[in-house]
């Protein structure tokens, strides 16, 4: 079973969907819709540095204990500061643009390592 712990739908296409198209249908293989509270990293204020917001990342959170069966969408930050200690975390990848190259889905999913 897979989880989508972002805050938005993964639209799963075939590796053959092309770019540039507004239509969601072709080539769409599942909708993953999110399930409940998206995992985030926290973040801290530094300040302010020549007009720009300077924050640090800190500790993931909002993200359940490991299960055997169950695998979790989460962003690529949340995953990368929890590898390797976790190996049940995926993330969107071989994204898919419609034709003002916004990101609608993506072709794959990662487990980064």
């Amino acid at each position: 079973m897979i989880l989508n712990l972002t805050p938005h739908p993964i639209r799963l296409y075939a590796s053959e969907r092309e770019d540039g198209s507004d239509d969601l249908e072709p080539h769409l293989l599942e909708t993953l819709e999110p399930s409940g509270k998206p995992a985030r990293l926290a973040m801290i204020e530094l300040g302010r540095c020549d007009g720009a917001e300077l924050v640090e990342y800190g500790h993931a959170h909002d993200i359940p204990p490991q299960r055997d069966g169950i695998r979790l969408i989460v962003s690529l930050p949340v995953a990368l500061a929890l590898a390797p200690r976790r190996d049940d975390l995926l993330v969107p990848y071989r994204e898919v643009r419609n034709s003002t190259a916004t990101v609608i889905g993506c072709r794959a999913l990662a487990q980064p390592v």
